[in-house]
């Protein structure tokens, strides 16, 4: 069974009303915030929630924490290496739940390391705007190690610790809007 109000068929990101940000501890005392700012996603909604499916492409070079020069080094071969490693993934494998709560498993790729993740999700609903456009909303949350996707870059720091954390916060906030 789907959520209340959420149709079957085909729904597309509306990537200006969506946001896939992240958090990473920095010199172990604060945390860096950003996002992605080109993301494209299809959602399939099957006649069940567990028969629905999310394909979502990540422009990797719009990568974006509001600093040019940790952005560019992120970008580069230490990182994300977006010559190489243009794009990233997430494809659904699996969605349990109900109500406005829900495990949505997938496949995370990130320089050419897919790995399965599991994104806590609430629904958020279902609503028509004012120009007929059927939308809904959704929220999730998960938690990576940057190792594990081979993103191993750091640098020691005097006082002990490393620059940048090994634990990566995902969020991702999605507006969806049903195909005419």
């Amino acid at each position: 069974m789907t959520p209340n109000g959420l149709t079957t068929g085909t729904w597309n990101l509306d990537a200006s009303h969506s946001e896939i940000g992240f958090a990473v501890r920095h010199a172990g005392i604060s945390k860096v915030r950003g996002s992605f700012d080109k993301v494209t996603a299809v959602m399939e909604i099957g006649s069940s929630i567990e028969e629905s499916t999310i394909n979502a492409v990540i422009d990797a070079a719009s990568f974006n924490s509001n600093d040019a020069n940790r952005d560019a080094h992120v970008k580069g071969a230490d990182f994300f290496d977006v010559e190489q490693f243009p794009e990233l993934t997430f494809a659904v494998t699996g969605i349990e739940g109900s109500g406005e709560t829900y495990k949505v498993a997938g496949d995370l790729t990130i320089k050419g390391t897919t790995l399965p993740v599991i994104l806590d999700t609430e629904f958020n609903g279902v609503a028509v705007d004012p120009f007929g456009a059927t939308r809904a909303g959704f929220s999730g949350t998960t938690v990576i190690s940057r190792k594990d996707f081979g993103l191993t870059w750091n640098a020691a720091l005097e006082t002990g610790g490393v620059l940048v954390g090994d634990k990566v916060t995902i969020s991702v906030d999605a507006a969806f809007v049903a195909a005419a």
